[in-house]
């Protein structure tokens, strides 16, 4: 191994483990603590494309999970992720004419004459 720091290629020490897995190593030259080959983590892009046509398609968060073998957070969070990216709506424009029907609703209780 070589120091990327002081270039030393003597008295480098393994010294434990990344949270990915990646072997860490120290420097006893520099005291320099490095890690040469970087292991990649997370998921690819083609299976957050994949989960995106899912949930596009009308799957719900956690059978897309399932499906795919991930959590159902993770895919929460790259849909929200890509809707921010997404491009504003179109604004309508102002309405002219409106119809309106004959429709009767009740809000809250719908008052009877009998008690």
């Amino acid at each position: 191994m070589k120091c990327p720091k002081c270039g030393a290629e003597v008295k480098q020490n393994k010294i434990g483990k990344t949270s990915a897995g990646s072997q860490r190593y120290r420097c006893f030259v520099c005291q320099c603590k490095y890690t040469p080959e970087k292991k990649k983590r997370g998921y690819g892009a083609e299976l957050r494309q994949q989960a995106l046509r899912f949930y596009v398609d009308g799957m719900n968060l956690r059978r897309i999970g399932r499906h795919l073998g991930i959590d159902h957070h993770t895919v929460s969070d790259w849909v929200k992720a890509y809707a921010e990216n997404l491009p504003d709506a179109p604004v309508p424009e102002k309405v002219k004419i409106a119809e309106m029907d004959e429709i009767f609703t009740f809000i809250g209780d719908k008052k009877t004459g009998s008690t």
